[in-house]
């Protein structure tokens, strides 16, 4: 699924979901730099997300997969 990741002063890290209309902040993380990794939003979900390099610039849109489909 698509989604953006973006940083906010009020939210912190967060992500925006268009097809959902869902936006939730992230809560915990696999890595530092959050590529390569899982990230978990505040909702319960879980998304693996693509590597990238770490001085990726915010905000972005990326492919994730949400874990627990395509099992």
């Amino acid at each position: 699924m698509k989604i953006m990741i973006r940083r906010s002063p009020e939210m912190g890290l967060s992500i925006y979901v268009p097809k959902k209309d869902l936006e939730e902040p992230i809560v915990e993380y696999e890595h530092e730099t959050l590529w390569g990794g899982w990230i978990k939003i505040a909702n319960g979900w879980v998304l693996e997300l693509p590597e990238m390099a770490a001085d990726t610039t915010l905000p972005i849109t990326v492919n994730a997969r949400k874990r627990g489909e395509d099992e």
